[in-house]
C-alpha cells in the first residue's frame, strides 16, 4: 500500500519550495494543487492553514491529522553598513549549522537574491577568531550576490527589515534509503499525509470515522492548529520523532511521544497506537521530549476538547542537517493507516 518512491518524489519537491514560517504560501498553493489534482476539495483558513474534510463509516466522529508545512527560517532584521545583512530566527534553528549556508532573500515584492550565510568573521586569514567564535543569530550575517558596498546599494535592490531569508534544504536521497535534508520536521510528515489521502481515494484505505486534515503553517511558532473545528474529538498530529540521548527513537522507527514539553498526551489513544503499532508488528519507539511542541499541543494550549497523541518518523539531527530513513517514513504511514481504519 505504501508508494515508496511516489512519497519520496512528492516529498523531495515539496522540500525545494521555500517555506519559512510566516511565509508559506506558495507550499501551500503546491500543496492545494496536488490534492485537488488526487480529487479533493479543501479549505484554507484566513490564517492560512489548508484542511481536507473526508467522509469515513461512522459519519458521527471526526478525528483530526495535522502536518505543518511552515519551516525554520531567518529574516532580515537589519541592513548593515557594509551591506551585509543581520540576521533574526524565525523558528528555532541550530544557529551553528547555518555557517556557510547558501540562501535565498525575499523581498515584499517578490524579487528573490541569493546570498550566503556566513560567520561576521569568515576568514581564518583574516580573523584571529575565524574558528572559535559563536555562531549565535548576533554573529551571522548575509552576504549577498550583488556589487553592494553599503546599505543604500542593499536598499536599491529593493531589500529591506522583515524580508525573509530562506536557507537551501540540500535534499538527497540515498541508495541505501536515507532522505537527508533541512525541514524533514514536517514535510516528511506532510508527505506521509498526502499519501494516506491518495491511498484513501484509491479505496486501499476506508476511513473508520470522518477525518479531517489539517496542514498548518505556524507549527514552529507555537500556534499552528491551535484553532482547529469543533467537531473534531481526537487530534493526532504527525510530525517528527527524536533520536539521542536516554531515548528510544532511531531513524528506522515510528515515534510515539508519550509527553513533551506542554505535557502528558492522551493516556488511551497513546495506548491504542502502542497497541496498533504492535499488533501490525512496525518498528515503533515511545518516548518522551521535554523540548518540544506539536500541533496537538497548540490545539490543547488553544482550548480544544479532544483528545490528542504525536507520532512520527524518528529525524536525526532536528532543526539542524536532518536525516532519516524510509522505513520511518513507512512505518509512520503504516501508523497512521491502522489508526484511520
Amino acid at each position: 500500500m505504501f508508494k515508496q518512491e511516489e512519497t519520496i518524489s512528492f516529498l523531495a519537491e515539496l522540500l525545494s519550495i521555500n517555506s519559512p514560517t510566516g511565509y508559506t504560501k506558495h507550499a501551500i498553493a503546491f500543496l492545494k494543487k496536488s490534492l485537488e489534482t488526487i480529487g479533493y476539495e479543501t479549505v484554507t483558513t484566513p490564517k492560512g492553514n489548508l484542511m481536507v474534510h473526508v467522509a469515513g463509516a461512522d459519519t458521527t466522529q471526526t478525528r483530526g491529522l495535522s502536518a505543518h508545512v511552515d519551516t525554520l527560517g531567518l529574516m532580515v532584521r537589519s541592513i548593515n553598513d557594509d551591506g551585509t545583512l543581520a540576521l533574526t530566527k524565525l523558528g528555532g534553528p541550530l544557529t551553528p549549522t547555518l555557517d556557510g549556508e547558501y540562501c535565498d532573500i525575499i523581498t515584499r515584492d517578490e524579487k528573490v537574491y541569493t546570498g550566503t550565510i556566513l560567520s561576521n568573521t569568515p576568514s581564518i586569514h583574516v580573523f584571529p577568531d575565524a574558528s572559535t567564535k559563536a555562531r549565535d543569530i548576533d554573529n551571522l550575517i548575509v552576504k549577498l550576490d550583488e556589487r553592494v558596498e553599503n546599505k543604500e546599494d542593499v536598499q536599491k535592490l529593493g531589500i529591506q527589515n522583515g524580508d525573509i531569508v530562506a536557507y537551501d534544504p540540500k535534499v538527497v536521497v540515498t541508495d541505501s534509503g536515507f532522505v537527508k535534508s533541512r525541514f524533514l520536521d514536517d514535510k516528511a510528515s506532510v508527505a506521509i499525509l498526502v499519501s494516506i489521502l491518495k491511498a484513501i481515494k484509491e479505496n486501499q484505505l476506508v476511513p473508520a470515522t470522518n477525518l479531517t486534515f489539517i496542514f498548518s503553517t505556524y507549527e514552529e511558532v507555537g500556534h499552528g492548529a491551535a484553532w482547529i473545528p469543533e467537531n473534531i474529538t481526537e487530534l493526532l498530529a504527525v510530525d517528527m520523532g527524536c533520536i539521542g540521548l536516554d531515548l528510544a527513537c532511531t531513524e528506522f522507527d515510528v515515534s510515539i511521544c508519550a509527553k513533551d514539553s506542554s505535557g502528558p498526551y492522551d493516556y488511551d489513544l497513546t495506548t491504542r497506537l502502542v497497541n496498533l503499532a504492535k499488533s501490525n508488528k512496525l518498528n515503533y519507539a515511545v518516548d518522551i521530549y521535554p523540548m518540544y511542541g506539536s500541533d496537538a499541543s497548540a490545539a490543547l494550549g488553544g482550548g480544544a476538547n479532544i483528545k490528542a497523541a504525536l507520532i512520527g518518523p524518528g529525524v536525526a539531527s532536528s532543526h539542524g542537517m536532518e536525516r532519516t530513513h524510509i522505513d520511518a517514513i513507512r512505518n509512520t504511514f503504516n501508523l497512521v493507516a491502522a489508526y484511520i481504519q
